[in-house]
């Protein structure tokens, strides 16, 4: 069976699509379950009109892994997928993800592209990740224990988890990873086993102006966010990776993305800047020297990124935001990989 377990938290005007979407599954036994975590709208209201062909569960606000966790408790599946309330799965999302698992019994997870659309569902002509990039499958430990941001997972409702690996990882620290805690799935799942992939399309992505990863301006609180959560999922790596006996670098020095975020970070705002150890020059050599590293980027590519590094260290600080818009919007267009997405 599969659990499809929508989160929603104040998205009254796109979680009955959701839940429909998750309704709607043909060709495998599914289960729907509803968390909202303390909605101050509508939400609920309409949540209450599937009755009991849902399972809800309602809470108190405490964020996205709050309600992952709340979510998985009330689950009973082989297979979950964490829906988020603005997305929409495809009808044969389940059944194809569930015919990856029968055929692999040891995958830990699943993953799959998403569409990009508007508010009303019209296609933008964008995917996440983005249709020139290749979603990776096989075992990602080496990958993972090494460079782990760097890797190009979909957003958290392009994936099917074997309930058995959450099992390993769940609950997720609810403090550390209140928002962006697909971070903290995404990577750990890729440790407890081979990961599978989808051809096409698994579900639409919503964008509507309230979704922080399209966002083009440049949001310091939201960098350092991710320097902090980045930071916490690095600490459960090595922990994971130390029960699993799998040997790693311990630093993860190599991710391209963590480096690039520290070094905008301790650039544009110093006195907040999470890690008080950074220094401009060193993050701007690990990074070069990360970007070098990357065999799965063309050699322009790699010189591309590590001089992006050393430009962004030494350039005047009113040209770094530039540059970290620069940066993000190739990621967003394919060329490394997203930014974590959260809510």
């Amino acid at each position: 069976m599969v659990t499809i377990i929508v989160n929603n938290f104040n998205y009254a005007e796109f979680v009955g699509e959701a839940i429909e979407s998750a309704l709607a599954q043909r060709g495998t036994k599914t289960e729907v379950v509803v968390v909202d975590d303390g909605s101050t709208d509508d939400s609920r209201a309409v949540i209450r009109r599937y009755g009991n062909r849902v399972v809800t569960v309602l809470k108190e606000n405490g964020g996205q892994a709050s309600a992952f966790n709340a979510g998985f408790r009330a689950s009973h599946g082989d297979i979950v997928i964490f829906l988020d309330a603005d997305d929409v799965l495809l009808p044969d999302t389940a059944a194809r993800t569930a015919k990856v698992f029968a055929e692999q019994p040891r995958t830990a997870k699943v993953h799959y592209r998403l569409e990009v659309v508007d508010r009303q569902r019209h296609p933008t002509g964008q995917f996440v990740p983005a249709a020139q990039v290749t979603l990776p499958e096989g075992d990602l430990r080496e990958r993972v224990l090494h460079a782990p941001d760097d890797v190009p997972y979909p957003p958290t409702s392009g994936n099917a988890f074997a309930a058995s690996a959450l099992k390993r990882i769940l609950p997720m620290p609810e403090f550390d990873f209140r928002l962006l805690a697909d971070v903290y799935l995404l990577n750990l799942a890729s440790l407890l086993g081979p990961i599978g992939r989808l051809d096409g399309v698994g579900g639409l992505y919503r964008v509507h102006g309230r979704n922080v990863h399209f966002n083009t301006t440049l949001d310091l609180e939201r960098v350092r966010s991710i320097i902090r959560t980045t930071g916490a999922t690095h600490a459960h790596l090595r922990e994971l990776a130390s029960s699993l006996r799998l040997q790693g670098d311990g630093t993860h020095s190599s991710s391209v993305t963590y480096l690039a975020h520290r070094l905008i970070s301790q650039r544009l705002e110093p006195d907040v800047h999470p890690i008080a150890s950074d220094r401009r020059h060193e993050l701007a050599l690990g990074g070069a020297a990360a970007a070098l590293r990357r065999a799965n980027l063309t050699l322009d590519r790699r010189f591309l990124y590590a001089g992006w590094f050393l430009v962004a260290a030494v350039a005047p600080r009113s040209v770094v935001p530039w540059l970290a818009r620069l940066l993000f919007g190739a990621w967003r267009h394919g060329s490394l990989r997203r930014l974590g997405r959260g809510r």
